[in-house]
């Protein structure tokens, strides 16, 4: 068993979209668990888009990765050396390990992964956080009802996906947003949207909104939003009545600094607010981590579908933790296809 591991850390906060010197790849010692630990090698890692607020220091959900140390994500590994009850070495978990090669866990915060349940890298998107977040905002907070219109935007990422598939299996007529003709054929071809349209290909919200009428004839009843910008501008005057918006995300003011705020966007106030009330929108923000006593639900209800080939998987698996930075800024620049995974062994 080798003695020593890597990890990135962060080197300096970003200003704007981080750059390959805000990380650093590292090697140190690897500790050896306590009483009720477990010592991992982790097999694949996570990226996810709130990986880019933990980066800032803003007051937030949650407090921010400080200079020096170890991003913070998801991953799934083996265990090598169990001192917690219920883990023995062989068995796969996922746990938030971060970004490094191995770690040492609580086992009280570890999950056993089921091998009945596919390939372990669906703990970190269709059955992780993402498929998870998708569900629970679509279900809990959109209320689908057969016959409506849902709009997403990243809508071939791992949380898009999930909610248009979801939304298409329950009746619904389901418009995605995404960058590229590519994505958009695949999200109509393989997560079967009934349209999709490229934001890229419309400079302003105004083109956008135009082109997002036309795709959604009776009007927009739920909008989950995970990206704002532009297409949140363009969807609002779009929206029924009634009409229910999800909120978990917002990327595109990621890289303004603390989760958006301050952001210089187009979308005033009165923009915002008069639809939500002259047409009694409801908007619900949430944050997954708030609401994991429900995931067994879910695991219940989508574990299946996925299992069945009913639910499709799109996965997109850089190779190497010192590739983990390249990868992470490609995602949040919109160049990943699928749920973006970093190999490492």
């Amino acid at each position: 068993m080798p003695d020593q591991m890597q990890h990135i850390t962060l080197a300096s906060r970003p200003t704007g979209a981080p750059t390959p010197d805000n990380f650093k790849l590292e090697t140190a010692p690897i500790s050896d668990p306590g009483a009720g630990e477990v010592l991992i090698r982790v097999h694949y890692m996570s990226l996810d888009p709130y990986m880019r607020g933990r980066m800032d220091d803003a007051k937030s959900y949650a407090a921010p990765v400080p200079i020096g140390g170890t991003m913070e994500g998801g991953g799934v590994g083996e265990v090598l050396t169990s001192n917690a009850d219920g883990f023995a070495p062989g068995d796969m978990v996922f746990g938030m390990f971060g970004w490094t090669t191995h770690a040492v866990a609580d086992g009280k915060t570890l999950r056993k992964l089921d091998p009945n349940m596919g390939p372990v890298t669906a703990a970190l998107g269709v059955l992780g956080m993402p498929g998870f977040t998708g569900w629970h905002g679509l279900m809990e907070y959109g209320r689908p009802k057969a016959g409506e219109t849902l709009v997403v935007a990243a809508a071939t990422g791992p949380v898009g996906s999930m909610v248009g598939q979801l939304a298409k299996s329950l009746g619904l007529r389901t418009v995605g947003i995404t960058g590229g003709a590519a994505k958009c054929a695949l999200a109509t071809d393989t997560f079967g949207f009934d349209a999709c349209i490229d934001h890229r290909a419309h400079s302003d919200a105004r083109a956008l909104r135009a082109a997002l009428k036309e795709a959604t004839p009776n009007g927009i009843d739920i909008y989950f939003e995970n990206v704002g910008g532009k297409v949140l501008e363009a969807v609002m005057p779009l929206m029924n009545p009634h009409g229910r918006i999800p909120v978990c995300g917002m990327i595109s003011w990621y890289n303004a600094g603390g989760l958006g705020a301050g952001a210089d966007t187009p979308l005033s106030a009165p923009a915002l607010w008069r639809p939500i009330l002259v047409k009694f929108l409801s908007v619900n923000g949430f944050i997954i981590s708030n609401h994991w006593d429900r995931y067994p639900t879910f695991l219940t209800e989508v574990g299946p579908k996925v299992m069945s080939g009913e639910i499709k998987v799109v996965e997109d698996i850089a190779e190497g933790l010192e590739n983990a930075p390249a990868a992470f800024i490609g995602l949040l620049e919109g160049k990943n296809v699928g749920k973006q995974i970093v190999k490492l062994i």
